[in-house]
């Protein structure tokens, strides 16, 4: 009797799961049928575990329907991968939070309205250094004085240190430190010091990557209401990268932005941040230097170091994580670390609509994964 009365309550409990899991993939739904989205993977992480993992659209338009095991460049979120690299070789003793960027570049790096201010590590991973992407960001020459002679416009009015302006230069900057004091080549630091040891398959080289597994990202166009394929997105760069100038051609790979790797992987390295630190499979990096990354240094953006706080996302839960934006995708990593929730979303191409400050069609994509899956009853 006992043992048939656990075995009715488990077919019970597995209904009602799968009762719930209809209710919030036809919700998801409805959301695509709403809004133009080229396709959607998410991932859910509950009570520290990866719990739920799922893919909705297309992979390639008409063509392919997007799985759960593609990955995308991610855009943005990718700035955490570079700042835990520094966090690493800070613990290593390589590199300083406050070490002088100038030093560490090999040019002078200075505002020239404040010339006797340093511009700090630190800094340039809370976007508080004074420099700007006015000048671009896809090489070094952008804020180099020997190589720009626009150099000084690459910098903003405010003092370093006293103002914030989210700047992707910075980060591209933040890759060649790596480089330069790890003694490898940026890609394969992350490839071999983050990723591996996390048991992630992902990578800042394309060409290193499986390309039957790149979703396909397409730019949304509200006043024509069709996708367009950004096929730069995942372009190879195979000439750039044989004529490499170690510690300086290192915005090749992005390290601002160009990160690849599929949703449930990325909830994986998700974990280890909301663990402060300690993943799946090992710890990466301190529980100190964890705590780091996650305390906001800009009071007005409350960012930290590639990791801000906010409430906005899901109203009145603060949590911590990035979003990003390229190419026409959109993504969104966000985590409780004291409750330990989290959820990963990813489109490949969707209304460029925001709301809140955040992309509408991926804010409302966690709000009914968090609802459905994690709120409690």
């Amino acid at each position: 009797m006992k043992k048939m009365l656990l075995t009715s309550l488990l077919c019970i409990a597995v209904a009602a799961a799968g009762l719930c899991q209809d209710r919030f993939q036809s919700r998801i739904e409805a959301l695509m049928d709403a809004r133009p989205v080229m396709g959607l993977s998410v991932a859910v992480v509950k009570d520290g575990e990866l719990v739920y993992q799922k893919a909705f659209g297309w992979k390639e338009e008409g063509v392919e329907q997007l799985e759960s095991s593609d990955i995308f460049r991610i855009a943005s979120i990718s700035k955490s991968f570079s700042a835990t690299s520094v966090m690493q070789l800070v613990e290593s003793k390589a590199l300083g939070l406050d070490d002088d960027v100038s030093g560490l570049m090999g040019f002078e790096v200075r505002n020239p309205k404040f010339p006797d201010r340093v511009i700090t590590l630190r800094m340039l991973l809370s976007h508080t250094s004074s420099i700007s992407d006015s000048e671009g960001y896809f090489t070094l020459d952008a804020i180099n004085p020997s190589k720009n002679p626009n150099w000084q416009k690459a910098y903003n009015d405010y003092a370093p240190g006293e103002g914030y302006q989210y700047c992707n230069l910075a980060y591209n900057m933040t890759g060649a430190i790596i480089e330069k004091y790890s003694g490898e080549r940026f890609d394969q630091y992350v490839r071999g010091h983050v990723l591996a040891p996390l048991g992630l398959y992902g990578g800042y080289n394309v060409n290193e990557l499986d390309a039957m597994s790149f979703a396909s990202i397409y730019v949304y166009d509200p006043d024509s209401a069709k996708f367009t394929l950004s096929p730069a997105a995942y372009a190879p760069r195979i000439e750039e990268i044989a004529n490499y100038q170690f510690g300086y051609s290192t915005p090749i790979f992005s390290p601002t932005g160009g990160m690849k790797i599929s949703a449930p992987d990325l909830a994986r390295y998700m974990i280890m941040h909301m663990n402060y630190g300690k993943g799946e499979t090992a710890r990466i990096i301190s529980k100190k230097n964890a705590q780091t990354m996650q305390t906001p240094i800009s009071p007005e953006e409350s960012y930290g170091l590639a990791l801000w706080k906010t409430d906005k996302l899901i109203a009145g839960r603060e949590l911590v994580g990035h979003t990003g934006s390229a190419y026409g995708l959109f993504s969104a990593m966000f985590f409780d670390p004291k409750e330990k929730f989290g959820v990963v979303v990813i489109s490949n191409g969707c209304d460029p609509t925001y709301e809140n400050g955040f992309n509408a069609v991926i804010r409302q994509t966690v709000n009914i994964l968090y609802e459905e899956l994690i709120k409690p009853n």
